[in-house]
């Protein structure tokens, strides 16, 4: 399980610094109030369908969660007083992939936020021994696509979908089988 250890003040490269920790189960409320401040093309980015508002079960999946398998942090301003950005960690049950989703609340992004959260995030999977970690993007969010592709993500179609592109970061070999 995750503890207060776990909570981080974060520079960005730009200077803006922000605080970040696990989502808790009473940050539910306040999640709700965050999405209501990123952009509805930012929100079906997302969650890839069209949303106006995020519902309870989505909000209770970002915050009563295992720890261990599943991790979604919160940044807050670095006083603490605005959540400005959620980004989540989901691993499959043998913790070898894990997919990450982040949104930034609309008047903190260009601030070096996403970019200093996914680093935080890949981090965390990493030192969990996570494998690999891959994001699903719409093929029109360009402005994630290349933030993932600077930090050594690559991309890949999806089978599934030709509106969407898998980004793959390899963050430890695989042991090799004997």
């Amino acid at each position: 399980m995750m503890t207060q250890d776990k909570n981080r003040t974060l520079s960005a490269r730009t200077g803006f610094r922000f605080q970040v920790r696990p989502a808790r189960p009473d940050d539910e409320a306040g999640l709700a109030e965050f999405f209501q401040h990123v952009t509805p093309e930012d929100l079906r980015f997302r969650f890839l369908t069209t949303v106006r508002e995020v519902g309870h079960d989505r909000l209770a999946a970002m915050t009563k969660i295992d720890h261990r398998q599943t991790e979604n942090f919160i940044a807050f301003t670095e006083d603490g007083k605005t959540m400005i950005a959620s980004g989540m960690l989901a691993c499959d049950a043998a913790l070898e992939r894990g997919e990450v989703a982040i949104s930034i609340r609309s008047e903190y992004k260009n601030r070096g936020v996403g970019w200093e959260l996914l680093r935080h995030i890949s981090k965390v999977a990493e030192d969990k021994g996570v494998h690999v970690i891959e994001s699903l993007e719409d093929r029109q969010n360009h402005e994630a696509i290349e933030l993932e592709r600077e930090q050594g993500f690559e991309v890949d179609e999806c089978a599934d979908d030709v509106r969407l592109v898998v980004l793959r970061k390899v963050l430890k070999q695989a042991p090799k089988p004997k």
